[in-house]
């Protein structure tokens, strides 16, 4: 399985040339603060470009789910895509709006409006000192449960970019030795990311592409 890139270049010519919407100040902004956030941010190898494998690809597959579904598509969604990460990297953060007596959190909420500041906030997983349990292994699994959790309850845009984000890592997880996470993927895939894309609203494209990716992990020989 070949591991997804794109250019900003050729996000920006799938959404005004593909998705037919206009690059307007709204996603030039988005686009600005995910350079400003994760431009030198690396995968787990540590060479692959954190943008052009993930954080564009997620965009460019979000855009043509929607367009391959005739769902409605607004910059909404796509500047949802592209700054589902952001609120991820918060020692980065905290240092580039250390100068901001507001900080990020309103800065963000201010300028992207309150439905993509929502869907960030939602897809953010949030400090293992904010669960219960006797160590921490129990505290990651209340986390990961509570996490399900709102998930399930969350609008079809949250579900959509989180499958798509789910894919993206899942696959490129395969290309490297990475044998915890691996184990951790396959089992969140097994508990909760299958069954996801098929609780309702059901999306079969994603059911077939998240046991694709499983079914990919599951081949990988990894110690146990």
């Amino acid at each position: 399985m070949k591991v997804n890139s794109a250019t900003k270049e050729e996000l920006l010519n799938i959404i005004k040339n593909d998705a037919k919407i206009r690059i307007d100040s709204f996603v030039e902004g988005a686009i600005e603060l995910a350079e400003e956030v994760h431009s030198d941010v690396v995968r787990e190898d540590g060479k692959s470009s954190f943008l052009e494998t993930h954080v564009w690809p997620v965009t460019i597959d979000v855009i043509q789910h929607y367009q391959n579904t005739d769902k409605l598509l607004t910059t909404l969604q796509i500047v949802s895509s592209i700054l589902h990460d952001v609120m991820e990297d918060n020692d980065k953060i905290l240092d580039l709006y250390a100068a901001k007596s507001y900080g990020f959190d309103a800065y963000f909420r201010h300028r992207f409006g309150d439905y993509v500041y929502n869907i960030a906030t939602t897809l953010k997983t949030k400090p293992l000192e904010n669960y219960f349990g006797a160590n921490n292994k129990e505290k990651q699994n209340a986390r990961f449960f509570k996490y399900c959790v709102e998930l399930t309850k969350s609008a079809y845009d949250v579900k959509i970019i989180k499958l798509c984000d789910r894919l993206n890592n899942m696959n490129f997880i395969s290309h490297i030795s990475d044998q915890e996470k691996i184990k951790r993927y396959i089992r969140e895939a097994e508990d909760f990311y299958i069954a996801f894309s098929i609780l309702p609203p059901s999306v079969s494209e994603f059911y077939a592409r998240m046991r694709k990716a499983y079914d990919e992990l599951k081949s990988i020989k990894i110690s146990v």
